[in-house]
């Protein structure tokens, strides 16, 4: 107690002036970009390739994001129509976002309603699988104290000797933010077969050593998780437009996470832009856009991993299946992916060719 209130407490509080009175002063106001600043180019370059592990460039990633938004914007209508919505896409995301059908009642009905999809996964995921975590997981709300800073799901391992199992912690915050069209690809992200299973299993591999059990390859590790997302569709998840349209949202977020990060770091996107873009695009509170923006301007780069991530799983799905025809076999590709933990997806490319050569 002495150490915290008479070391640890003043240290944050000089820290805080400091931050406040001297370096906030003669920090920028016109600009928020990496692109902006002296060697700024060649460093967001840099953080493009070390977040996502590929040499792609600024301007693709911004055109791939683009390209994506598009696409997904147009299976949006799709389910427009097979629902018969009468109106233009920004008012389906205004009836998507505003209904009350979509909206809880109660803090203890949503996770309730989490938890009822474990046994429909539990019961399907076999098919696509062979390669499963020894540890076992729940579902858990956030804990009141930390709810409000919270994202909307997250994932904690469990300890390597299994004394408890690992967590998909659900936030349950602010219900009419929480949409239920959102469950099913929140769930297959952040417990079965997303999260869960990657870092389960690679922390349980027996010849890595530790800073692989436990170290992260953002590209792989979020892109393996917005995969997953897409599985659904394999399990018989998204039989419900509405699901189907939540899965289409999750995905559309990580593509429009492409074009703004790409547009403030290299061409120069002010903060309105980036929200502008966002409000046009998605459909998304003010709260949210708000505070995704300032995360892209204060982590250059990071963003990009999650899209990019998935696109090269599901390409090298989509090449393989292609390859091998009738010979392609599903749980085998997931071995592939999953039995070394997570890699660069240079890395990962390299080890699926070679798998598919192998059955050729």
């Amino acid at each position: 107690r002495d150490i915290i209130t008479n070391t640890v407490i003043p240290a944050y509080q000089k820290l805080s002036d400091y931050l406040s009175n001297e370096y906030l002063p003669e920090t920028r106001t016109e600009s928020f970009g990496l692109g902006q600043l002296p060697g700024g180019k060649g460093w967001y370059d840099y953080q493009i390739k070390a977040n996502t592990s590929t040499e792609l460039s600024a301007d693709r990633i911004h055109k791939i994001g683009k390209d994506e938004v598009s696409r997904i914007h147009d299976e949006m209508r799709d389910i427009m129509e097979e629902t018969e919505f009468e109106g233009d896409l920004q008012s389906f995301f205004d009836f998507m976002t505003n209904d009350e059908q979509f909206i809880y009642e109660s803090r203890n009905e949503m996770l309730e309603d989490y938890r009822s999809l474990r046994g429909a996964v539990d019961n399907t995921v076999d098919k696509l699988f062979d390669i499963f975590p020894q540890a076992e997981y729940e579902i858990r709300k956030v804990e009141e104290f930390r709810e409000q800073s919270a994202s909307s799901g997250s994932y904690q391992a469990a300890p390597t000797d299994n004394s408890r199992p690992a967590i998909f912690y659900l936030n349950t915050y602010d219900l009419s933010s929480r949409p239920s069209w959102a469950k099913t690809a929140l769930f297959l992200h952040e417990a079965a077969p997303g999260h869960h299973f990657q870092i389960s299993i690679q922390q349980e591999l027996e010849d890595l050593p530790k800073f692989r059990k436990f170290g992260r390859e953002t590209a792989y590790t979020e892109g393996w998780g917005l995969y997953s997302e897409s599985l659904g569709y394999d399990m018989g998840l998204y039989n419900d437009p509405y699901q189907r349209f939540g899965q289409l949202a999750a995905e559309l977020w990580r593509s429009i996470r492409l074009v703004v990060d790409t547009g403030i770091h290299a061409k120069g996107w002010s903060r309105q832009q980036v929200l502008d873009y966002m409000y046009d695009n998605a459909p998304v509170a003010e709260a949210r856009a708000v505070s995704e923006a300032e995360r892209f301007m204060a982590l250059p780069g990071q963003a990009l991993a999650y899209k990019i991530g998935q696109l090269k799983i599901s390409e090298l799905r989509r090449d393989a299946e292609r390859k091998l025809g009738e010979n392609f076999d599903i749980k085998a590709f997931h071995r592939v992916i999953l039995e070394d933990g997570a890699v660069p997806l240079t890395v990962l490319e390299r080890k699926v060719k070679r798998w598919v050569a192998q059955q050729l």
